[in-house]
C-alpha cells in the first residue's frame, strides 16, 4: 500500500487557517451586525419581519441540509482522491458533486415550494391569514437563493481543501451589504419585500464570486458529468446519513420557530435576535477551527496516521474548549449592554432589549459545547462514520422536543434558548465518546497489521 508522510506542522497549518478564517468572519459579522442596525431600526419586532424571518428559515435549511451535507462527504473522498490518483480525477468527482447539488436543491426547493400552503400554517401557528400569506410569498420569492448559495458553499469547501480559506470566509459578507445598501432605499415601495430583493442580488454577487475564484484555483472546468465511478459512490453513501441527520437537526430549529411562534408576539423575533449574537460567537470560534481542521484531519485519515490524528482531535478539542469559555462569559455578562448597544433604536424600544438579552443568557451557555463538538463531528465524517452523526441527531432531537416544552412553560421564549443549549452538551458527550471509541479500534487494528 502506498503511504504518505504527514506534512510537517499541522498544527501551524491549522492555527494559521484559523486566524484566516476568523479575521475575515469578523469583517463578514461585522457587516451582519450593522445589517441588523439597519433591520432592526427600520422593522423592530413587526409583523412583517417576523413573516421574513419564516420565510429565509427553509431556504436556510434546505442549503444546510442538502449542500452542506454533500460538502461535508466529499471533502474526505475528495482529498483522498487528489493525493492518491492526482488533481484530475479529484476535479471530476468536483464537477458531479457540483451537478447533484444543484440538482438537489432545485428538486428539494421545489418540492418545499409545492407544499408550502400545507408546511407554513403549521410553524406559524398564531400568525393571522395576512402576515401567514406574506410569509408564503416571500418564500417564493427566495427560491433562487438556495441553488445559487448552495453552489457557493460548495466552491468554498473544495478552495479549503487547496488551503485557500481568505476569499471562502470573506465572500458572504455580500450579502449583508446588499441589505444595507437596497433595504433603505427600497422599504419605502416594497415593504418587508425588500428584503427578499436584497437577499437575491447579495446570492448572486456571491456565486459568481466563488465560481470565478474556483475556476481560476484549477479546481472546476465547466461543469459537467464524468459518470458514476466508485469515488462518486461513496460521497452519495456518507452524504445519506448527512443529509438525514441535517433534516433531524433542522426538525428541531422548525420546532423552535414553532414554539416561539406559539409564544406572546415578538417572541420569534426575539429568538432570532439572540440567535444573530450566537451564530457570530459560533462562526468566529467554531466555524473557524472546523474549517482549518476538515482539510488536515481528512489528510490525515488518508495516510491512515491514526496517533497524529488522535492527537490533534484531542488538542483542538481542549484548545477549542478554552476559547470559547472565554467567549460564553464576555457574552453572558455583557448581554444588556450589547443588545442596547446594537438594536435598540428606531422601532426597538428598552423593553425588546430586556426580552432579547435574557434568551441571548441562555443561548451562550450552549457555546464551549458547540465548539468542542465540531472537533469530534470533523473527524468522524472523515473517518467515513456518518452513521454516528445520525444516531445523535435522532437522540437530540427527541430531548429538544421535551426541554422545549418543558422549559418555555416556566421561562417563555428564553426557556427554548435554554433547551437548546442543553442538548449541545448531550451532543458534545455524544461525539466525544464515539470519537474516542473509533479512533482508539482503528489505532489498535493497525497496531496488529503492523505487528503482524
Amino acid at each position: 500500500m502506498k503511504r504518505f508522510a504527514i506534512k510537517p506542522g499541522a498544527d501551524r497549518r491549522i492555527f494559521r487557517s484559523a486566524v484566516v478564517v476568523s479575521l475575515c468572519l469578523v469583517l463578514v459579522k461585522i457587516a451582519g451586525v450593522a445589517k441588523e442596525f439597519v433591520v432592526a431600526g427600520i422593522f423592530g419586532r413587526s409583523d412583517e419581519l417576523e413573516a421574513f424571518f419564516i420565510a429565509a428559515l427553509i431556504p436556510g435549511l434546505l442549503i444546510n441540509i442538502v449542500s452542506e451535507s454533500l460538502n461535508q462527504a466529499l471533502i474526505p473522498t475528495i482529498v483522498r482522491v487528489r493525493e492518491q490518483a492526482g488533481r484530475e480525477e479529484a476535479r471530476k468527482l468536483f464537477s458531479n458533486a457540483m451537478l447533484w447539488n444543484a440538482g438537489l436543491l432545485l428538486g428539494v426547493g421545489m418540492a418545499m415550494a409545492t407544499s408550502a400552503r400545507a408546511v407554513f400554517p403549521l410553524l406559524g401557528s398564531h400568525f393571522t391569514e395576512e402576515k401567514l400569506g406574506l410569509a408564503i410569498n416571500m418564500f417564493y420569492g427566495m427560491q433562487p437563493v438556495v441553488v445559487l448559495t448552495g453552489i457557493a458553499s460548495m466552491c468554498a469547501a473544495v478552495l479549503n481543501t487547496e488551503g485557500e480559506f481568505a476569499v471562502p470566509a470573506i465572500a458572504p459578507i455580500v450579502t449583508s451589504i446588499s441589505v444595507i445598501l437596497m433595504v433603505p432605499l427600497l422599504v419605502k415601495r416594497t415593504g418587508a419585500w425588500s428584503l427578499v430583493y436584497a437577499m437575491l442580488a447579495g446570492a448572486l454577487v456571491h456565486v459568481f464570486w466563488m465560481m470565478w475564484k474556483t475556476s481560476r484555483s484549477g479546481c472546476l472546468g465547466w461543469p459537467k458529468l464524468h459518470g458514476m465511478d466508485e469515488n462518486a459512490r461513496e460521497v452519495i453513501r456518507q452524504s445519506g446519513p448527512l443529509i438525514l441527520s441535517g433534516v433531524v437537526a433542522s426538525g428541531g430549529l422548525l420546532i423552535d420557530q414553532a414554539m416561539a411562534a406559539s409564544l406572546p408576539a415578538g417572541s420569534l423575533a426575539a429568538l432570532a435576535y439572540a440567535g444573530r449574537f450566537i451564530s457570530v460567537a459560533l462562526a468566529l470560534l467554531g466555524g473557524a477551527i472546523s474549517s482549518a481542521l476538515t482539510p488536515i484531519l481528512s489528510e490525515m485519515v488518508a495516510r491512515k496516521e491514526w496517533g497524529e490524528c488522535k492527537r490533534t482531535v484531542r488538542r483542538w478539542a481542549e484548545r477549542s474548549m478554552t476559547a470559547a469559555m472565554v467567549t460564553t462569559g464576555a457574552l453572558m455578562f455583557g448581554s444588556r449592554m450589547l443588545v442596547r448597544l446594537t438594536l435598540q433604536h428606531g422601532a426597538f424600544g428598552a423593553k425588546d432589549s430586556a426580552v432579547v438579552s435574557g434568551v441571548l443568557v441562555m443561548y451562550a451557555l450552549q457555546i464551549p459545547f458547540f465548539v468542542s463538538s465540531r472537533v469530534f463531528y470533523r473527524v468522524l465524517v472523515a473517518m467515513r462514520r456518518t452513521d454516528i452523526v445520525l444516531y445523535c441527531g435522532v437522540l437530540n432531537l427527541g430531548l429538544d422536543v421535551v426541554l422545549n416544552v418543558v422549559l418555555m412553560r416556566w421561562m417563555g421564549v428564553a426557556g427554548i434558548a435554554l433547551a437548546t443549549s442543553l442538548w449541545t452538551i448531550s451532543t458534545f458527550l455524544f461525539l466525544w465518546y464515539w470519537s474516542k471509541r473509533v479512533l482508539a479500534v482503528v489505532e489498535s487494528a493497525c497496531a496488529v497489521t503492523a505487528a503482524d
